[in-house]
């Protein structure tokens, strides 16, 4: 097969990583590609968002498979395009997208199709947004209805927090144009968890499920970011946990998207809480990936990717019984200081083939590219530090001496990834 995957971050090299090692490849791309994924495909100058130049390229290159990696080209509708053009792609339609592209609509459909989620308003002036704050209480939770690149999420401990979010979203202009609309939802408690499960429209098959660390800050302080660090598998995950949201959380979206005429392909990524009694409900769904997850995963995925991607997109998932490694795998991002706010680009880093070099270690590209012969940063995440080990403990003892072998002075990273699982494991 020869294949294209759109996209340039640690996802997109986690995904090339894993399908250069299919013997059913013949030849990868990758559009436009980082400094990493340049090791395992050949990155060509198109922009992710370019949609006719990716449609053109793939015909012009006879490509059999498009994997779409990031959100944004799916929810400006890039997988409807290549439709049109007769090209096979990973990914879902324009009006299945609309399950991350507006937090509203993936609400309203949830509560169709009568999966557990949280109680929620759709708001679209402050005034009314601000008096179902000050009737319900808090904590609470505010979220721009569009896409904020993980960061349109506020929880508020405190009815002033709150007003101060829906202030900043729809009178400030913080998130732009996603924050014309919000959706404000009762706060859960319980451990959050990532699980993804892959679609064809009607079949669906789980894969595993990981735990990310989206604040910035150790111990779970400060800002959101798009994610710091992830690990799999979720000890919170049971076997019991995934029988139940199976039941009632993938199966009835997958049916329900099917019978509302927007049949879901592609992964389906949803954010649950679990409380105590191991009862799932679901945070939000993304339809992509998620990224740092994408790289524990493709760490751990012992079968073919090509087989579950083109699995998938044929309409034959039914034939695709995914395996994996056993152990643990863990990544641990490194960002540039001063992220989720500002920060430094061009800066050198130095020393990612003596780390990439350690066993079960595998340095995974987000934000770099190649200045001559020295390797930049160009982002805010830059660096997916991926290893594994017989579990948390021994796979993140990894992959910190990976990061430490890494040189670059204008980069940071969390020190305590994985910590309420190494938590679980000493008692």
């Amino acid at each position: 097969m020869k294949v294209l995957v759109v996209g340039g971050g640690g996802r997109e090299h986690a995904l090339c990583w894993a399908i250069a090692r299919s013997p059913r490849l013949t030849k990868l791309w990758c559009a436009p590609g980082n400094a990493g994924i340049a090791d395992s495909a050949e990155c060509v100058a198109i922009s992710d968002g370019d949609i006719a130049g990716l449609v053109t390229f793939a015909r012009d290159n006879a490509v059999d498979l498009v994997v779409v990696g990031p959100e944004a080209p799916l929810v400006a509708g890039l997988v409807d395009a290549l439709d049109a053009a007769g090209i096979k792609s990973f990914g879902c339609s324009k009006a299945a997208a609309q399950l991350e592209g507006s937090k509203g609509f993936m609400k309203d459909m949830v509560a169709k199709f009568g999966v557990p989620t949280a109680a929620y308003g759709r708001f679209t002036t402050p005034a009314d947004a601000k008096a179902f704050v000050e009737k319900q209480g808090a904590p609470i939770v505010v979220k721009t209805d569009g896409l904020a690149a993980g960061k349109g999420v506020t929880i508020c401990q405190t009815v002033d927090d709150a007003i101060a979010a829906i202030d900043e979203c729809m009178v400030g202009g913080k998130f732009g144009d996603a924050g014309a609309e919000i959706v404000i939802e009762e706060f859960m408690t319980g451990e959050e968890a990532s699980f993804f499960a892959v679609c064809d429209g009607e079949n669906v098959i789980p894969l595993v499920a990981a735990q990310d660390h989206k604040a910035v800050g150790e111990g779970d302080t400060g800002p959101n970011t798009g994610g710091m660090g992830a690990y799999s598998p979720a000890p919170v995950f049971t076997a019991t946990v995934e029988e139940r949201v199976m039941r009632d959380i993938i199966i009835p979206t997958v049916k329900g998207m099917a019978a509302e005429g927007h049949p879901f392909k592609g992964v389906l990524f949803a954010g649950l809480m679990i409380d105590e009694n191991e009862n799932p409900k679901l945070i939000e769904y993304n339809i992509r990936f998620g990224d740092p997850e994408c790289q524990v995963l493709m760490s751990r995925l012992k079968s073919d990717i090509l087989n579950i991607l083109d699995g998938a997109a044929s309409g034959t998932l039914d034939q695709v019984k995914p395996e994996w490694f056993d152990e643990t795998a863990m990544v641990v991002v490194m960002a540039a200081k001063g992220y989720p706010g500002s920060y430094e680009k061009g800066t050198e880093i130095r020393n990612v083939a003596a780390a990439d070099a350690l066993d079960k270690v595998k340095i995974l590209h987000a934000g770099t590219q190649m200045d001559g012969d020295r390797l930049t940063a160009t982002g805010g995440r830059v660096l997916g530090i991926t290893a594994r080990g017989n579990n948390v403990r021994e796979a993140q003892k990894r992959a910190y001496e990976a990061v430490d072998k890494i040189d670059w002075p204008e980069g940071f990273c969390r020190r305590d990834i994985g910590w309420r699982a190494i938590a679980r494991e000493k008692n």
